[in-house]
């Protein structure tokens, strides 16, 4: 009868909503540990980014994971975000 509703989550960096399908969630866990998570399943704080290129730019330069989990995020998980997006560009 009903229609089976789709899961929408907002973009760190256009504040968008979209499916959650089609972002890469990034998790911080209770130890403080700071990851992409794949399975969308891990547990702790998750924070959402679009596949638009803008935003994954966006989201370094303005180091907006640093504002969302209130800590120092290291250059390696902007530079494995980026990785994880435009190396799928590429094939």
């Amino acid at each position: 009868m009903s229609e089976k509703k789709i899961p929408l989550r907002m973009c760190l960096s256009c504040r968008e909503l979209k499916e959650k399908r089609d972002m890469l969630r990034v998790v911080k866990n209770s130890e403080g540990k700071i990851f992409i998570d794949f399975s969308s399943k891990a547990s702790g704080r998750g924070a959402y980014i679009c596949n638009n290129p803008e935003c994954v730019k966006k989201l370094r330069k303005q180091r907006i994971l640093n504002k969302v989990f209130s800590c120092a995020v290291d250059d390696e998980i902007y530079t494995a975000i980026e990785e994880e997006y435009f190396g799928k560009q590429q094939n």
